[in-house]
């Protein structure tokens, strides 16, 4: 009795075992097809996945990648690793699978999304500071008379008691929050007529003259408001030969938004941001565009305003 009970004890035991170790060799094995991902059109992307046999004693003898969803616009570099690349040619949402097959046929798989942007998603940039050093007046008025811009910014030329005045504007911004590596998409300058100036030209007309064409160009050397490489009339600093221009006006007041996206690609490009030079087109007596300086207290919102766009 004893050893019948002892022997059927046995049996039954290696037939649980038996069952369990089956039912293990059963399962397919472990997928995982890695981390989804959000990437630009541009970048170079790899899914990297991982499986293993739930047989300790088994092994994965096989994978294969494969798209699921998404456009039909991709290239698997290496579908049948572990590890591949993958090319795209559209933006979109892609869902890709990773099947693993062991060394007794089993399969198992998992998927992976890949959100591919056409672009990095615009950052913009507003500058429009108060009371700016860098808003610089390059004066000739008894030879030199340059200083730091006040109450407005009188791009003129005109007289003063019958001697004659010429006044352009040096105006740079702080673009050291750009990376160099940055794409700019756009690149707007905002200057608002003086509503009416009261310290140059007429009292009345922010605009005035025959022809008040406005010039605005990329300075391409250094300049100071003191010290060695303080900018007179005498000694500007050099200015790159494009230049976007305002078309004279006969409105009084006239605010203008200027295109001024190539310069500041450059500025940021080559990390040389040396600002901008306003100047008229005709410095011909009693002709001006004068605008509110960002030292005027009386209208903020008028201030010199740039505002980047960029990637």
């Amino acid at each position: 009795m004893f050893r019948t009970s002892y022997a059927a004890l046995f049996f039954a035991a290696l037939l649980i075992f038996t069952s369990c170790k089956k039912e293990i060799m059963d399962k397919p094995p472990v997928v995982d097809a890695g981390r989804s991902q959000t990437v630009l059109l541009s970048d170079s992307v790899v899914l990297s996945g991982s499986a293993r046999a739930m047989d300790s004693a088994g092994r994965i003898v096989a994978y294969l990648w494969s798209e699921v969803s998404g456009p039909d616009a991709t290239t698997l570099v290496n579908p049948g690793s572990p590890s591949t690349l993958v090319k795209f040619t559209v933006a979109g949402t892609y869902v890709f699978q990773l099947e693993a097959t062991d060394d007794r046929g089993a399969t198992g798989v998992d998927t992976v999304s890949v959100i591919v942007k056409q672009s990095a998603e615009a950052t913009t940039l507003i500058l429009q500071p108060a009371n700016n050093p860098n808003e610089y007046n390059v004066v000739s008025y008894h030879g030199d008379a340059s200083a730091v811009a006040t109450m407005d910014i009188p791009i003129a030329a005109w007289t003063i008691d019958g001697d004659p005045i010429t006044i352009r504007n040096l105006l740079k911004f702080d673009l050291s929050s750009i990376p160099s590596t940055a794409t700019i998409e756009s690149a707007n300058l905002y200057l608002y007529s003086y509503p009416p100036p009261l310290l140059n030209g007429n009292f009345q007309d922010a605009n005035y003259g025959a022809d008040n064409t406005l010039l605005v160009q990329r300075v391409s050397s250094d300049w100071t408001t003191t010290g060695p490489n303080k900018a007179t009339w005498f000694n500007q600093p050099s200015l790159d030969t494009a230049m976007v221009v305002a078309p004279s006006t006969t409105e009084s007041q006239l605010d203008l938004n200027l295109n001024v996206t190539g310069f500041v690609s450059s500025m940021v490009s080559s990390n040389a941001n040396y600002g901008f030079m306003l100047r008229l087109q005709n410095e011909v007596t009693y002709t001006s565009r004068i605008f509110v300086s960002s030292h005027n207290p009386n209208f903020t919102s008028k201030y010199p305003k740039l505002v980047v766009v960029y990637h």
